[in-house]
């Protein structure tokens, strides 16, 4: 099985939303509801807009296997509208997520080496995320295991998220 990590576009839209619901089911199966809630992206035009408007802010990738799209991930040299900017340049990992059937495959790890090396190609030393903190903080100890710091905590209403980065 080889993970190959394309750059996708507008037309990746249905790929990428098909992940991201896809994701949604299988944190649903798993009882974490509060991270992406119960609905499928695809069926919230508020959140397919906010998929439109990062793809367009930056660089969607989208990870595949055996041509099957796996995994996806947007880099934007900013953050989303709830987290301050890092007051320097950065790359911003977006709108992470594993399809449902590729858990446990690597795909997160290779979306995430690839974004270090995209940083780093732009001669960017800052690379940044920001996860949901909540089910004992297993998101926030994946980032850590991907080399990954915690830096501020922050809450969005009664959502609890998590800034890390990671120094190139």
């Amino acid at each position: 099985m080889e993970i190959t990590i394309r750059k996708g576009g507008e037309a990746d839209l249905p790929a990428i939303l098909g992940v991201l619901d896809s994701a949604v089911t299988w944190l649903n199966a798993r009882g974490i509801t509060a991270q992406w809630g119960t609905e499928p992206f695809s069926a919230r035009p508020k959140a397919v807009r906010q998929v439109e408007d990062t793809m367009a802010a930056g660089d969607p990738w989208i990870a595949e296997i055996d041509g099957v799209p796996a995994g996806t991930m947007t880099l934007t040299p900013f953050p989303g509208q709830h987290i301050p900017p890092a007051g320097e340049p950065e790359v911003y990992v977006r709108l992470l997520a594993t399809g449902a059937g590729f858990h446990g495959r690597g795909v997160g790890t290779a979306l995430l080496a690839h974004a270090v090396a995209e940083t780093r190609r732009q001669g960017i030393p800052l690379l940044r995320v920001d996860c949901f903190a909540g089910s004992e903080g297993r998101l926030i100890e994946y980032y850590e295991s991907q080399g990954f710091t915690r830096t501020t905590p922050f809450e969005v209403g009664d959502w609890p998220g998590q800034v890390l980065e990671r120094r190139l």
